[in-house]
């Protein structure tokens, strides 16, 4: 009996001191392992952390990159669009220096030939008719004004008059203006189609005065709805016109 107890008193202590070596070989072996491996995952975690916060900088980068480049683009676009702009205006401008320095030739000329005005001699005239209450150029009346300025390019110092009447219905204040209206009608053909400075030509509206006629008949009224026309010239190899006929020299 006592060697039984004994033999298991013997036995249990072999496995208490084997189980306090075990316990003991763990926590010195396997727990700084365990130490090591959540350092590591922290380590891992904490990069994980840092590769987010990289990737939200770098995506917010790249976003600032294209608002960037898309601003460039955009400076680009207006850079070209102002320096087209700029290069139609300095394209105006010369052309309107050009023609400015065309104005100042031509005005100098016209400013010698009006010296003195009794140089200048009649050299062609036509009178254009109008239809009633009507301001507007009939194809037979361009066709005058053409022939009556054919040899217009020919002149150096010359000028052109223009003068609008009506016919005697209608009240003072309606028929002058109606008379301008008539005379800028030939003034815009003769400049538009013709190619005369608008400063050579002398335009006046005088409404129902100087009357063809006198009468108050159709053919009477016809022949005041008109448009006179003449084209003086003062070079010296002009000859002198005839003096116009005598129911327009009224």
């Amino acid at each position: 009996m006592k060697h039984t107890f004994l033999t298991a008193l013997i036995i249990g202590g072999t496995i208490f001191t084997a189980g306090c070596a075990t316990r003991t070989y763990v926590k010195k072996t396997v727990d700084p392992v365990n130490g090591k491996v959540d350092q590591q995952g922290q380590a891992i975690a904490q990069t994980n952390q840092n590769l987010d916060q990289t990737k939200q900088s770098l995506d917010q980068t790249k976003q600032t990159l294209d608002q960037t480049r898309a601003s460039l683009e955009k400076d680009e676009t207006d850079l070209s669009a102002t320096n087209e702009r700029a290069l139609s205006a300095g394209n105006r401008a010369d052309d309107a220096n050009n023609k400015a320095d065309q104005i100042g030739r031509d005005l100098g000329d016209l400013k010698n030939t009006v010296a003195n005005l009794d140089d200048y001699k009649q050299v062609a005239e036509t009178t254009v008719n109008f239809k009633f209450d009507s301001d507007r150029l009939m194809p037979d009346a361009r066709q005058e004004l053409d022939q009556m300025v054919a040899n217009q390019q020919s002149y150096k110092r010359y000028f052109v008059a223009v003068e609008g009447f009506t016919d005697q219905t209608g009240s003072e204040q309606y028929n002058a203006a109606l008379s301008r209206r008539r005379a800028d009608a030939v003034v815009e053909y003769l400049v538009a189609q013709h190619n005369i400075p608008i400063y050579r030509i002398h335009m006046v509206g005088l409404g129902k005065q100087k009357p063809v006629e006198e009468a108050r008949t159709r053919a009477a009224q016809a022949k005041n709805r008109r448009v006179e026309v003449a084209l003086y010239s003062a070079d010296k190899d002009v000859a002198m016109a005839p003096p116009p006929p005598a129911n327009q020299q009224q």
